[in-house]
């Protein structure tokens, strides 16, 4: 019960970051999951935990949930996980990370990029490789908030907004482990403790996030994402 009980705080913990500034906690949680999981637990543990955060951060925030986005992410998304969970035994995937990681940096900090792929970038496309990716990769998760922080100024639009769109992630990954054969009975103590952890850090980050000036916001969010987009890269190469 120990591990269950320090799994369930370290989750509370995550999820509340990411309930303030909307992203950063999942990737903090899959980092530490390693030392409690064997291997082929990490990423459906981490898929249920964080479709329980995102889900719960979505309700909290539901009036600021731009409903208009929903649908062209969702056709993404289940057109992105039906062909990546097709041809996953098939194709490398070893460098995705690298050009997720750039294209990350370049649409937040390039005004020629974001004129030249304007064009091409919308949710439909932004769903299809978040949610198809998610399934190998753990950080497309940025990939939605890129793309929201663009087209939104107001900070609970975009972890609100953001957080609807991971649950559709979230919930897709979970549906393919379960096809897949993944037992989640097996670690029901243990994902009860971390979902309990996770729906009350939603909750905490939502209150907590008033704190955060829109301005400032904005900046702190876009400085987290460049830093992770940057750790994913030398991930790739370390």
């Amino acid at each position: 019960m120990q591990e269950e009980l320090l799994l369930g705080i370290l989750s509370f913990f995550t999820s509340t970051i990411a309930g303030v500034v909307g992203l950063g906690g999942g990737m903090i949680l899959i980092a530490i999951l390693p030392s409690f999981l064997p291997l082929n637990a990490i990423i459906p543990v981490h898929a249920l935990t964080q479709m329980s955060s995102n889900f719960s951060r979505a309700i909290f925030g539901y009036k600021d949930v731009q409903l208009e986005v929903i649908p062209k992410f969702l056709l993404g998304s289940i057109l992105g996980i039906s062909v990546f969970a097709s041809i996953l035994y098939f194709i490398s995937l070893e460098y995705v990370p690298l050009f997720i990681g750039f294209y990350i940096l370049l649409s937040l900090w390039s005004e020629t990029f974001n004129e030249k792929i304007k064009r091409y970038e919308s949710y439909v496309v932004i769903g299809f490789f978040q949610t198809g990716l998610s399934i190998v990769v753990g950080a497309t998760g940025p990939l939605a908030n890129t793309l929201l922080v663009k087209d939104y100024d107001d900070k609970h639009v975009i972890v609100a907004t953001a957080a609807a769109l991971k649950s559709i992630t979230h919930i897709l990954k979970v549906i393919v482990f379960i096809f897949f054969g993944f037992v989640f009975s097996e670690y029901i103590t243990l994902l009860t403790a971390m979902i309990i952890g996770a729906v009350a850090g939603s909750y905490a980050g939502t209150k907590l996030r008033d704190i955060i000036d829109g301005k400032k916001f904005l900046t702190i969010l876009k400085v987290l994402l460049s830093l992770l987009a940057v750790k994913v890269i030398v991930g790739v190469f370390i």
